[in-house]
């Protein structure tokens, strides 16, 4: 993985793009010698965001099994209202 620095990036972001865009180029951007962010083609950001949600669903799923038995058995939850009122939504 090639590395550029902030300012090679502040400086040359138009040719970054396109390196990544057009030659599947992924880059890892540092500041002061640290790493902190990368560029990479979209393809494979959007690769990622699939494997890290089927993840998820595999980590989740036992939890959620586990609640709904308990919810079966006791018939205890929390009210839809009061999850929204939690949440903003």
């Amino acid at each position: 993985m090639t590395t550029v620095t902030s300012e090679e990036l502040r400086d040359g972001l138009g040719e970054l793009i396109n390196r990544v865009k057009y030659h599947q180029e992924r880059m890892k951007v540092t500041r002061r010698g640290k790493p902190v962010m990368a560029l990479v083609p979209l393809e494979d950001l959007e690769f990622m965001e699939k494997v890290l949600d089927a993840l998820e669903d595999e980590y989740d799923l036992p939890i959620v099994k586990k609640r709904l038995e308990e919810y079966r058995r006791t018939g205890k939850g929390i009210p839809w209202e009061q999850i929204k009122a939690k949440y903003g939504l």
